[in-house]
């Protein structure tokens, strides 16, 4: 569950075409950021900080009202404010770094995604796009200038791991293979349709087939996985605050998790991993 980074594999065509610029970020591939966008702001950093202890401060603004989520002062998160008139699902979107979003953005197309928003520049931050698997998953990818992403990861209150919900991961890991050049790894036992991302034999993210029993009314979906020190207080203190818990707290092979939603339906994991 740390960082990933992008190999050289590319479709024909797109790799000749890559500028190599000096890198300022992440490795490319690496789950680098989390950022929700919500219709009220106020409502979803009152439910944020007193369920994780984050403090706000502002952030770019190119997309509309922002801040960035601070845990003991470093960033870990961001939440910004949805137009009135975009009536989208709330959701946590994972960020991929990047070396290069528009080269990124056009290997996206070039394998059957889409790019629903950029590239666009984040003044003094960054070059950021938008978009979306085959499959209908959306994730952020990000090219660092001054903000390389998450100063912490995996301490309680912060963004602990990514995984892809989809229907069947066989097509869908081909596409993130060519994109950001990961590798997979077969679950175990090795007939469960569960695979994970890996870079240069880091694991990174993980991708989860689950057929049928992918919501028809969603389709599949990127889930980010908070730490936090308990998880059984922390889903009790989520019903506190006016959220809801979707999956009760159980133990799995990597740790304790529970699955959760926030004011607004916000999906996300509580964990307090095995490793922590």
């Amino acid at each position: 569950m740390t960082e990933a980074r992008q190999s050289a594999g590319r479709h024909d065509g797109v790799e000749q075409t890559r500028r190599t610029p000096a890198r300022k970020g992440r490795t490319p591939g690496t789950p680098c950021w989390v950022s929700l966008l919500v219709h009220g702001m106020p409502a979803a950093q009152e439910f944020y900080g007193a369920l994780f202890g984050w403090e706000f401060r502002p952030g770019p603004q190119q997309l509309g009202p922002y801040v960035r989520a601070l845990l003991d002062g470093q960033e870990v998160a961001g939440i910004g404010q949805l137009p009135p008139d975009r009536h989208l699902p709330v959701a946590w979107t994972p960020y991929l770094a990047s070396d290069d979003v528009d080269v990124t953005a056009e290997t996206v197309r070039h394998c059957g995604g889409t790019v629903g928003v950029g590239p666009l520049d984040a003044p003094e931050a960054g070059r950021m796009a938008i978009a979306s698997d085959p499959a209908g998953a959306v994730f952020g990818i990000w090219q660092a200038t001054e903000h390389v992403g998450a100063a912490v990861t995996g301490v309680p209150g912060t963004p602990a791991w990514n995984e892809l919900i989809t229907r069947e991961t066989a097509s869908v890991a081909t596409f993130y293979r060519y994109v950001f050049g990961y590798t997979a790894e077969a679950g175990d036992p090795a007939d469960d349709d569960y695979l994970t991302l890996l870079v240069d034999g880091r694991p990174v993210a993980a991708v989860q087939g689950v057929g049928n029993a992918l919501p028809r009314d969603r389709g599949a979906y990127w889930m980010t996985h908070f730490e936090v020190a308990d998880v059984d207080d922390a889903a009790a203190r989520v019903t506190e605050l006016g959220g809801h818990v979707r999956t009760p707290p159980h133990d799995t092979s990597h740790g304790r998790t529970a699955t959760v939603s926030d004011l607004e339906g916000a999906v996300f994991t509580l964990a307090r991993t095995a490793a922590a």
